[in-house]
């Protein structure tokens, strides 16, 4: 099994990039784990030891946060990146893992890695946090801003792959995020999408609003990017405004203090709940090969975390299982 991981990408890059290879290797010695960036960068952060079972390979170019996405996979063509997503095109590498430019790392998986037979649009599919700790599969959460009905049904499916294949769920729970629960709520896409979702084998629980998530009343969540998106910064947003006001609540006077003293493990464990370096990464469902996309401010933890992810998802066969399902339902039309 061999893994490739964008050395270049991520606002801690390359030192979060080699410390999680580095631990990753470590942890997984069946595991080759390639480092594609600048070697002249890489090299000097291993410290005189690489283990066996991790390589280096070369990339001249970066593709920085702010450059445009297609342009800039299609000029450089040497970045970290593009290598690393033409060596799973290739079959040199099972995966590839980058916490750069979002749309960039789109991009290149359909332009390089190749987007799947039957997949018109292929969906970012991040973990939503939940209070129990398991968390939420949405998607899509940015990859794609509108949707059409067939399309949603499309990414309902590809979820409820994700979550048997890698996280060994017999019977995952599919919602459609919405307005209400009531099966003709929503906009016209919504309302069209949901007599599909009944009539393929997914089990689809209706509707879930917004406000619900965090209590898990499904485990994949299907929505368009845009309203996707939106969620998911409104939650990281009330997350972080949370934790500001506690900070300074709890540091006020000496006996708000003391009372931090008392819940501090309390408050470790809830913040753990919250913390998206657990879950890793986002795979890129729809593709031809296996592509994951970890947080931009990922550090060494969220690397080999999103190693584990990979090499679960290459031993369940899931960009194969995802093809097999989704050619099955190639007679759904976009309405």
């Amino acid at each position: 099994m061999r893994i490739a991981i964008d050395a270049m990408g991520g606002d801690h890059a390359p030192q979060a990039c080699v410390e999680g290879a580095l631990a990753a290797a470590a942890e997984y010695p069946d595991t080759v784990i390639v480092l594609v960036g600048d070697t002249a960068r890489l090299e000097p952060l291993l410290q005189g030891s690489r283990p066996a079972n991790l390589e280096l390979r070369h990339a001249s170019e970066v593709i920085e946060a702010d450059d445009e996405p297609v342009k800039a996979v299609r000029r450089k063509k040497d970045s970290s990146m593009v290598v690393a997503g033409r060596m799973v095109k290739e079959g040199e590498v099972g995966a590839m893992i980058s916490a750069g430019n979002t749309g960039a790392l789109m991009t290149t998986g359909l332009l390089v890695v190749g987007r799947m037979k039957g997949i018109e649009r292929p969906a970012l599919a991040p973990m939503l946090p939940t209070l129990d700790g398991e968390g939420v599969l949405a998607l899509d959460l940015g990859a794609n801003m509108d949707a059409t009905a067939a399309q949603l049904v499309q990414y309902a499916i590809m979820g409820s792959i994700y979550r048997t294949k890698v996280h060994g769920m017999k019977k995952p729970r599919v919602g459609l995020l919405n307005v209400g629960t009531e099966a003709m709520k929503g906009n016209e896409v919504t309302k069209a999408a949901f007599p599909l979702l009944e009539k393929v084998p997914i089990d689809f629980v209706g509707n879930v609003e917004s406000r619900d998530v965090l209590q898990k009343p499904c485990d994949v969540l299907v929505c368009d990017g845009f309203a996707g998106n939106i969620m998911l910064k409104s939650m990281e947003g009330t997350a972080s405004a949370v934790f500001s006001v506690l900070k300074a609540e709890f540091t006020r006077t000496w006996y708000t203090k003391l009372a931090a003293a008392l819940v501090k493990n309390g408050l470790g464990r809830f913040r753990s709940k919250m913390d998206y370096t657990e879950h890793g990464a986002a795979p890129l469902l729809g593709l031809e090969g296996l592509v994951l996309k970890s947080h931009g401010s990922s550090n060494a933890t969220a690397f080999k975390n999103a190693v584990r992810q990979a090499r679960t998802a290459l031993s369940n066969d899931l960009v194969r299982s995802i093809s097999v399902e989704i050619s099955k339902g190639s007679e759904l039309e976009s309405p």
